[in-house]
């Protein structure tokens, strides 16, 4: 299968080098796009040599070729996967707009190809009125979510806000898999 992994600006942006590595030995084809304050946290070199494949930052990435980068990953994903999502990126989707690879990828995605979203933030951030509209909008317009867990977060807070563990997303990556 063939997954487009998102990753946002979370403390949890670590994580998704495990996660690809891990839907890589599951034998899945995994492109990377990080929104540019996720490099604060993984590098996108981490991420290119785990999954072989040339990581999208900006859309000045984009000049090595003639097409849009973005529209050619939207085009052949089977599975758009953002792990994790922050709040600013659930309003970015909500609400269409598309400053960066990741946001402009999701917008030129089929109606066809399922998105899946794992979100990390705050406690007080996931449950704000204004996230959780947001979540409702993209509920509606048929994005599937992991639920984030609940537990020590990196601000110092405990409570809900963790991302999703990694086999928890293997799995629900795993339903996908099963249906396509």
């Amino acid at each position: 299968m063939n997954i487009v992994l998102g990753i946002s600006g979370s403390i949890a942006a670590y994580k998704a080098a495990d996660l690809a590595s891990q839907l890589v030995k599951a034998g899945h084809e995994v492109h990377c796009l990080m929104t540019s304050s996720a490099c604060e946290f993984i590098t996108p070199l981490t991420l290119q040599t785990l999954t072989r494949h040339p990581v999208l930052v900006t859309l000045e990435d984009e000049k090595q070729s003639w097409k849009p980068g973005h529209i050619e990953l939207a085009d052949q994903a089977d599975l758009f996967l953002v792990a994790p999502a922050t709040a600013s990126l659930l309003a970015q989707f909500a609400n269409g707009l598309a400053p960066d690879p990741l946001t402009s990828t999701y917008l030129a995605l089929p109606r066809s190809t399922p998105v899946l979203i794992a979100p990390a933030m705050n406690g007080k951030m996931w449950q704000h009125p204004a996230t959780q509209r947001n979540v409702a909008t993209l509920i509606s317009d048929g994005v599937h979510f992991i639920a984030p867990a609940t537990g020590d977060l990196a601000c110092g807070y405990q409570g809900i806000g963790r991302l999703a563990t990694i086999e928890d997303i293997l799995a629900a990556v795993s339903t996908f898999h099963q249906k396509s």
